[in-house]
């Protein structure tokens, strides 16, 4: 066990070693709240948050590849944002915009991630191919968007097969709508300033003040729109990355290098 460790420390920056120890004191002692609560989901996702932690080392052990310290930082960081502070904190009710800021992160990262792979083939002796700079960008874009679309379905079968509300509802005001067409045409009938909503079930009443319930529809297409532009960002600065690496040398923080 001590000798993982030293070969954990040596591997690693010492930035990012004491971030690695300073969030993972933090959710152990989350941890041991829940269970003093008996909050075992929250336990649960305690767990979930240490193991996610090992992300980097198992990238450098096991892929022989190099993370820069701007980027494990950041992923180390997005973890416990998204997990403790996210779901046990709540932050994702507490501050509307909580989930969006992660969604943008993620859609950058993940670009970040997809723009390395493609750039390590371009660099490897074994293949003799070349990709040209717009093609690498466009890769990272997409490689990240699909990750993003992997992530709603992932929400959506949680919501749908395990009725969790990962793809959180919110209340909306208008509605425009062909269910609503008198004639059953394919012209929509526009609805706006809803006062409220009445819901009935079993014999019980529910009203939502203000507009309607939306199944998830909005924040779905929202998530996806801030991972377009975190992706499409980093495509961006990639793009111009690879015409001039001296200029925007900075952008290596966040790309993760093959080991030589």
């Amino acid at each position: 066990m001590l000798k993982r460790v030293k070969e954990f420390i040596q591997n690693f920056d010492k930035k990012t070693i004491l971030v690695y120890f300073i969030l993972r004191l933090l959710v152990i002692l989350v941890m041991v709240v829940q269970i003093l609560n008996h909050n075992w989901e929250a336990v649960f996702l305690c767990f979930l948050t240490l193991v996610l932690f090992l992300i980097p080392l198992i990238i450098d052990k096991r892929l022989k590849i190099d993370l820069p310290t701007p980027l494990e930082i950041t992923i180390l960081l997005f973890i416990f944002a998204a997990e403790i502070l996210g779901e046990i904190r709540n932050f994702y009710s507490i501050f509307p915009h909580w989930d969006l800021i992660l969604h943008t992160i993620n859609g950058f990262l993940c670009a970040a991630i997809g723009f390395s792979l493609i750039d390590i083939l371009n660099k490897s002796e074994k293949l003799h191919i070349t990709l040209t700079p717009i093609f690498v960008a466009i890769t990272a874009f997409c490689f990240s968007m699909t990750i993003g679309v992997l992530w709603e379905f992932f929400e959506y079968s949680g919501d749908k097969l395990l009725n969790f509300d990962m793809q959180k509802d919110k209340v909306v005001n208008g509605i425009s709508s062909v269910e609503f067409n008198p004639y059953k045409e394919n012209d929509a009938v526009i609805i706006e300033n809803i006062d409220k909503t009445i819901i009935y079930y079993d014999d019980q009443t529910l009203t939502i003040e203000n507009g309607y319930l939306d199944i998830g529809l909005n924040d779905t297409m929202e998530d996806l729109f801030v991972n377009f532009a975190g992706a499409f960002c980093f495509s961006i600065i990639g793009y111009l990355y690879i015409k001039n690496r001296d200029k925007y040398k900075a952008i290596e923080g966040f790309i993760p290098r093959k080991r030589k």
